[in-house]
């Protein structure tokens, strides 16, 4: 392969998908033939668990690029769970409002928090963590919570084209938006001016702090998208059910090319960096890889 080849495919932009094509050709040929990795039940496997972690990377995703980290994801997941499934039995439209707009609400606070009083993020969102994990397990009593309408979560699980099914074609959708928001907005500049150089943006005329803000609240609503969806599609919620989603997330946001420094990085590189998480998750459970190996 010629230098610039190697170079391109080395390139911020293209690195994620080429670490991405690397695992499926890795798993590929642990599967010696078989046909396990390569396998409808298996790319629908990918695509369920992509729905869950993606849209909680996109959010801590999202907080990198100003050059923030947003932790309290792994708490809003949880919590907007919880209140999806207690509120949305007859309306589940009411109980999803109310799961996302939780998250909004966090983001908000706790970038205004950050922005008014100059704390650190890492200090913020770490307590906006502990407190709404605190607050989840005083709304559900510390056990969880069955949601009844079953149409809805055999709704959300229905398979689209064999390989797809409406949760994960819900957060594809999510991924697609914000990367076009991203790419053709003012918006995305913005983000990106922010984390770059905060300060040359403010003498440039930006309010970063009101990015700021936009962002985390962002950040709060996908990664309550994403535990409304998941509690509504297993007909339950648990206050413990995803806490350790957020090493995942972070991992994928960084191999998918988001710079811990700010100001690099793309909604599409994160998805291709939990596309390979995903695969690698569920591609060796296909090809019979032990449990601890993962």
């Amino acid at each position: 392969m010629s230098a610039p080849a190697a170079r391109s495919l080395l390139s911020p932009a293209i690195r994620p998908f080429t670490i991405m094509a690397c695992a499926i050709v890795v798993l590929g040929i642990m599967d010696r033939g078989h046909g396990y990795f390569f396998s409808i039940g298996t790319v629908f496997s990918v695509m369920q668990l992509f729905a869950t972690v993606g849209l909680v990377a996109l959010g801590l995703g999202l907080s990198m690029l100003v050059r923030e980290f947003d932790l309290s994801v792994a708490g809003i997941v949880g919590l907007a769970g919880c209140i999806a499934v207690m509120t949305g039995v007859e309306n589940p439209w009411l109980g999803l409002t109310l799961g996302v707009g939780a998250g909004v609400v966090s983001g908000v606070l706790q970038g205004l928090i950050m922005t008014r009083l100059g704390l650190s993020s890492v200090g913020v969102t770490l307590g906006g963590l502990l407190t709404l994990q605190g607050m989840t397990y005083v709304l559900t009593g510390n056990k969880t919570i069955s949601y009844p309408n079953m149409a809805v979560a055999l709704g959300l699980n229905e398979p689209v084209l064999n390989l797809l099914s409406v949760r994960s074609t819900a957060a594809l959708a999510v991924f697609v938006l914000a990367a076009m928001v991203m790419t053709y907005t003012h918006i995305g500049r913005d983000v990106i001016a922010t984390g770059s150089d905060r300060r040359a943006s403010r003498i440039a005329g930006l309010n970063t702090d009101r990015v700021i803000v936009g962002v985390f609240a962002a950040s709060g609503a996908s990664a309550a998208l994403a535990g409304v969806l998941l509690s509504y599609s297993l007909g339950a919620a648990s206050p413990v059910a995803l806490a350790d989603v957020l090493a995942p997330a972070a991992a994928a946001a960084i191999v998918g090319g988001v710079s811990v420094v700010g100001g690099r990085g793309s909604p599409m590189g994160i998805a291709a960096g939990v596309l390979t998480l995903c695969i690698l998750r569920s591609g060796l459970s296909a090809i019979g890889v032990a449990p601890h190996v993962h």
